[in-house]
């Protein structure tokens, strides 16, 4: 076929220079078709050399064609050419082969042909959510939120226009069906995929069980909806196995691991969510999948894989829900090289819904965080080798028995070996670190005393990376010919596994060598401790900024992004959100949509004016007989926020037994599972929950279940938090104030979360009670006053806020 039937003159020519450009070697092209079909626009992708060229995923979309020249002028596909041209062929993507002087093209596989988008009529979509409107017929509890309709409206205009838009929904706005209505048609319309990302599992299901079904009755559609979960909430059935045959091995039981094997027997999903008690971490950690652990075609149980099941799922389904850290390690894969029109984590998907967007810089901060520590590594040498009651175990065990190379023979004895030197370096780095550490639990390497840090912890560092590679070394030497005389057999497939991540360890603290060059990353040290209360150092690198990972991961390549929250604005803006997730001087819409709460009449605001301040002595000798007070004033149904575990701990210790006198059941974070935890305070009417950090947000609990809402402290992230830190110090670098323009609009953010607590429902009513003077006496305390909602606010000694807050119950009680 001529060329000139497939490409304009232009692309012809562009190939041409291109070719010549390339000394006449191959070079690999993406071509978008025009109206005619023919390829009107090009991109060169790639050169290579006389007989072969990178195909780069990255660079190509459905619809698309991929062009690259044979040399020699014989345009007869190659294996390799119909190997990529039957993948690509298989997302809608063509395959051309063109001679050098672009005269002559050979078709192999077709470009699928976009049909033109149909574009959402917002106006039509507005009225189902108006009076008379789908969702009033169908919903008994239906009230029109104008700022709902708005912002739906809003978000049809983002999508029909492939823009990137931030809204934040006040509580109460209904954001999830203003963004699913748009988004559950555009699919229906046009066969799109599309993510929504969440933070939390309580928005996930709500999303799931309650408001998805709702929008397909309402559109009276049923595309296919899934939840899609990371590979670490499902068994994987041949590391039970493996697991149970070890106990069974020493005659020893395990009662969790027998429950777990049970319940896999029967589970049709395989999901830590399904089973009727919580697992321990360190045992679910040995059943649970893991990505490079698995043995894919060459594992017995594939047609009974439990992931393989929810990956099927997910790839028949056009909405798919996830969370950040999910959704991250899904696009982590795509810029790494793989595209975006293939299976990553998750199917090939378009367009993207970020709700609880206001985490998105934490989310990403933590995926793309790496990080080691004594008994990770512990972990996957034990694998490996080890010895229990006098019997050696682990996969080298079977590897042994494939060798029989004299020369692999001697490095296998030394593998013990070296086994052996790894764990006493690692012990001896643990133990030297925690020598380090004064009261803070981290530290900051950047600024910690240099000589020291030099002896206690790089020296050592350095001696564990040496042999970690000595150790890496020898088993790929002794693993290579043997895989590939036995490709599928799993047990090699699994030790080479093992070798791979213990290689990562030492890339990292290879890392830690060249810690003066990587300004834009933030090297640290964390104590923790074991289940069992023993101390232990996490090693930590986390990146400085996220900007530059979001813009190419998630701003570039993807036509429409939705980004939304109750809580992005500081002072009515979204500048500093916007600095911190790199969509400063992008073109975007936004908006904020207020909450349709009546907050003036339904909430009391109070803050005690005699309050010493937080670092003031008498701070904790106020707040434990004050709080204890309130509670009783609002008979429990509280909820008691802190910034520490040590403020919380002591003042649980100083209250609960007075609460018990009363009949005041008192839960506190730590007890026992977040959700069970949860469950019931909700169900203990009279009940209070004690909880900090991650409770500030998630926690959606209306009625009378939370009448009092307790604020100890401005949500201030601790300043001495090398990560803060570090972009502190980043921030006054680069001229501006790390207080005003990090600081504060962080803990603005938070307090904003945490204030949302207490009214879920328009008819809930309540007090907020702020336990910190300095909103009150520092200048900035008004950026925290003026981000609520128009509110009754008490600034008052302390004796007469408890005189509000009794009146206060008092009256909405005895309300006929």
């Amino acid at each position: 076929m001529k060329a000139r039937e497939r490409f304009s003159s232009h692309v012809i020519t562009t190939l041409k220079n291109a070719i010549q450009d390339a000394y006449g070697n191959e070079v690999f092209a993406v071509g978008t078709l025009g109206s005619n079909t023919k390829v009107e626009n090009i991109k060169i992708a790639a050169r290579g050399d006389a007989t072969s060229v990178p195909a780069l995923n990255s660079y190509i979309e459905k619809g698309d064609v991929v062009i690259h020249n044979h040399p020699k002028g014989i345009l007869t596909p190659s294996g390799a050419d119909l190997s990529i041209a039957s993948r690509l062929g298989n997302q809608g993507i063509g395959f051309y082969i063109i001679d050098n002087d672009v005269e002559n093209v050979y078709v192999v596989a077709e470009a699928f042909i976009l049909k033109d988008l149909v574009l959402l009529d917002k106006e039509a979509l507005a009225r189902t959510l108006l009076p008379g409107g789908e969702l009033s017929c169908i919903s008994s509890f239906y009230e029109q939120r104008t700022s709902q309709v708005e912002m739906l409206q809003f978000v049809c205009t983002g999508m029909n226009q492939d823009e990137l838009c931030i809204a934040e929904a006040g509580t109460g706005v209904g954001k999830s069906l203003a963004y699913l209505i748009p988004v559950i048609k555009w699919i229906n319309e046009n066969d799109e995929r599309v993510v929504v990302s969440t933070a939390t599992i309580n928005l996930q299901q709500q999303l799931m069980e309650k408001d998805i079904p709702l929008v397909k009755k309402i559109l009276k559609t049923d595309i296919k909806s899934v939840l899609v979960k990371g590979r670490g909430n499902y068994i994987c059935r041949s590391r039970l196995q493996d697991a149970v045959s070890e106990f069974s091995m020493f005659e020893e039981t395990n009662d969790e691991l027998t429950s777990i094997y049970e319940w896999a027997m029967t589970s049709k999903t395989g999901s830590k969510s399904d089973i009727s008690f919580y697992p321990s971490g360190d045992t679910w950690s040995r059943v649970c999948s893991e990505g490079d652990l698995c043995a894919g075609l060459h594992c017995k149980y594939r047609e009974s894989c439990f992931v393989l099941r929810a990956k099927r799922e997910a790839a028949s389904a056009h909405l798919l829900v996830a969370n950040h850290h999910l959704l991250f390690s899904d696009l982590s894969f795509r810029i790494s090289g793989i595209g975006h029109e293939t299976t990553a984590v998750l199917p090939p998907f378009h367009r993207i819904v970020f709700d609880e967007a206001h985490n998105i810089e934490a989310s990403a901060t933590s995926f793309f965080s790496k990080s080691f520590n004594r008994f990770l590594i512990l972990k996957h040498l034990n694998r490996i080798y080890r010895k229990k009651k006098g019997r050696t175990l682990g996969l080298l065990l079977g590897i042994r028995q494939k060798v029989n190379n004299p020369e692999k023979m001697e490095k296998m004895e030394k593998i013990q070996e070296f086994i052996g030197n790894i764990k006493d370096q690692a012990e001896i780095l643990d133990y030297s670190c925690l020598s380090l550490f004064r009261e803070e639990p981290t530290i900051y390497l950047k600024e910690a005393n240099q000589p020291e840090v030099e002896s206690m912890f790089f020296e050592h560092l350095f001696e564990l990376e040496a042999r970690l590679l000595d150790f890496c070394h020898n088993m790929e030497e002794i693993l290579a010919p043997l895989i590939e005389k036995e490709v599928e057999d799993s047990l090699l497939f699994e030790c080479s596994a093992r070798v791979r991540r213990l290689k990562a360890i030492a890339e990292i603290c290879d890392q830690f060598k060249r810690i003066k060059e990587q300004e834009n990353d933030i090297f640290w040290l964390e104590r923790k401790r074991t289940g069992a209360g023993d101390y232990f150092v996490q090693c930590m690198i986390t990146p400085l900024h996220i900007a530059p990972l979001m813009k190419d991961a998630v701003y570039n390549p993807y036509k429409t992004v939705i980004l939304t929250s109750a809580t992005l604005t500081v002072n009515n803006s979204f500048q500093y959100w916007k600095s911190r997730i790199g969509l400063s001087g992008e073109e975007v819409m936004e908006k904020r949509f207020e909450s349709p709460f009546n907050y003036k009449e339904n909430v009391l605001f109070c803050i005690p004016s005699d309050i010493p301040a937080p670092s003031q002595q008498g701070f904790q000798e106020y707040v434990s007989p004050f709080v204890e007070k309130a509670l009783i004033s609002s008979g429990g149904r509280a909820l008691v926020l802190f910034t520490s575990y040590s403020m919380l701990n002591k003042s649980y210790s100083d209250i609960a037994p007075v609460l018990k006198t009363h009949g005041i059941d008192i839960f506190k974070q730590g007890e026992d599972d977040r959700a069970r935890l949860l469950e019931k305070f909700r169900s203990d009417i009279a009940s209070v929950l004690f909880a900090t950090d991650s409770f500030w947000e998630g926690v959606d609990t209306p009625g009378e279940a939370l009448e009092l809402l307790v604020l100890c402290r401005l949500p201030f992230q601790v300043p001495s938090d090398p990560v803060v830190k570090a972009r502190m110090d980043d921030i006054q670098k680069n001229g501006g104030n790390p207080f005003l323009d990090y600081s504060l609009p962080e803990a603005v953010i938070k307090f904003r979360q945490g204030f949302g607590r207490l009214m879920r429902r328009r008819s809930d009513r309540g007090v907020v009670l702020l336990l910190d003077s300095r909103v009150v006496h520092k200048n900035y305390g008004q950026v925290f006053l003026q981000s609520l909602p128009e509110i009754q606010k008490i600034i008052a000694p302390g004796k007469q806020v408890i005189q509000h807050i009794e009146q206060f119950f008092y009256l909405i009680r005895n309300e006929s």
